[in-house]
């Protein structure tokens, strides 16, 4: 089994190298990743200006692009053979709910979805990233069940892991995105020569976070497996929206 592994924090972050290390041990990894964290970069690609990658080893390469870029990139010609399996992680911090909207991490994921191959987005929930080898060691189990029962072709998994140890994890769950609060206001300050510069605000607090929400599965200590479709359509309007229109 091949798997390529991307992120949005960079190829130098913890999470990606405790990941990539796990998945050695069941497949032949390789990594291109972003030179940078790339965090809230989303689905976005690099069309204005060229992608240079820079090899740091033998399967471990990092691209001065998005993490959009870099699954875009190996897919498309950078790689001889196209892997089996997309893995994007392990990120440091949630993404939960409407994080999955920004997250470059999804979006490295996703981007592998599009191009034809099952893929898993793979985070840590926690300020402090102390066990990233939890998060590791759930991805190569989640790669080898679907190696296993493969899931349907339009389908991939946004994964968020608590950050204890994996023996206090309390099992998977297969759970729906819930949703967040606004965002936190922006932060003004000044730089040195006194021009105002802005700050994006964290995130907002979750707001729906019921029962079977990704949030309240992270809230049990339990690991949150979440079934994504790229399809934005809101199907059930559609024949309220052509009769707004004919009217």
């Amino acid at each position: 089994m091949k798997i390529l592994v991307s992120n949005d924090d960079g190829y130098l972050a913890k999470g990606i190298n405790a990941l990539a290390d796990a998945l050695a041990e069941i497949a032949d990894v390789t990594v291109v990743a972003p030179d940078r964290n790339r965090s809230g970069a989303s689905n976005s690609l690099t069309l204005q200006s060229p992608l240079r990658v820079r090899r740091v080893r033998e399967g471990r390469y990092y691209v001065n692009g998005t993490p959009s870029d870099c699954v875009h990139l190996a897919l498309a010609g950078f790689l001889d053979e196209d892997p089996d399996i997309v893995v994007s992680g392990v990120n440091h911090g949630a993404n939960l709910g409407d994080d999955v909207i920004y997250s470059g991490t999804v979006a490295a994921a996703m981007e592998g979805r599009f191009l034809g191959l099952p893929a898993i987005a793979v985070s840590l929930v926690g300020r402090n990233s102390a066990y990233m080898d939890t998060a590791a060691k759930v991805a190569v189990e989640l790669v080898l069940k679907l190696q296993e029962k493969p899931l349907p072709g339009d389908i991939m998994l946004n994964v968020n892991v608590p950050d204890v140890p994996y023996a206090a994890l309390r099992g998977l769950e297969a759970t729906r995105l819930g949703f967040r609060h606004r965002a936190e206001p922006i932060v003004k300050q000044r730089d040195p020569h006194g021009r105002p510069i802005y700050w994006i605000g964290p995130a907002g607090e979750g707001q729906d976070t019921g029962e079977g929400t990704d949030f309240a599965a992270i809230a049990r200590g339990a690991v949150a497996v979440t079934p994504i479709k790229v399809d934005l359509t809101r199907h059930e309007m559609l024949a309220d929206i052509s009769g707004w229109l004919d009217s």
